[in-house]
């Protein structure tokens, strides 16, 4: 196994303490900041294995697969904590949005592996991603600072129309594999 596709699997490991810490609040005060430390670096490895498997040519079907739906499985779990945690600011209908894009994805993607065909993430479904991480990044940061507030709304709007605009594309790019199986 290649070092891009380890750090996709340490990105999921991570999930595990990210959820527990956040939700259990067992560092008392210090337990969002660990959260939030852990998200980032979870995060970071996300740009690090791309970056790695495309200048040492180790692009995997594995890493094609998988690294998207680490990023799935990391921002829906930090979304849904958010929604229990601060609901004011990561609102139901946000987290429905974007976890209904990626159910739809993921079938999609189940679809095309069904007839041999990976589909790697788009520019789009990237900037959907980073988007989402930013606005968890800045929820999860807690700034007490009034502006802030303005900050995040924005940030999860644009997370929100990025989600949809790539969903779109994606459909459009590969609706192929749906009616016939192949991919054009």
């Amino acid at each position: 196994m290649n070092l891009p596709n380890k750090l996709t699997i340490l990105r999921m490991i991570l999930i595990i303490p990210f959820v527990v810490i956040l939700l259990t609040n067992c560092f008392n005060d210090y337990s969002g900041l660990i959260a939030l430390a852990i998200f980032a670096i979870a995060s970071f490895t996300d740009l690090l294995d791309g970056k790695i498997a495309r200048k040492h040519n180790l692009v995997t079907n594995f890493g094609k697969f998988m690294d998207p739906l680490a990023d799935k499985i990391l921002v829906c779990a930090a979304m849904v904590c958010l929604t229990a945690l601060r609901p004011e600011m990561m609102p139901a209908w946000a987290v429905i949005i974007i976890l209904s894009r990626e159910f739809i994805i993921s079938g999609f993607r189940t679809v095309a592996a069904d007839s041999g065909i990976v589909i790697a993430a788009s520019m789009w479904g990237k900037s959907k991603t980073v988007s989402q991480m930013i606005m968890i990044i800045l929820m999860l940061a807690n700034i007490e600072w009034e502006p802030m507030k303005y900050i995040i709304t924005a940030v999860m709007y644009i997370a929100v129309v990025l989600t949809i605009i790539s969903l779109v594309d994606y459909i459009v790019k590969n609706i192929s594999v749906l009616k016939d199986g192949t991919k054009k």
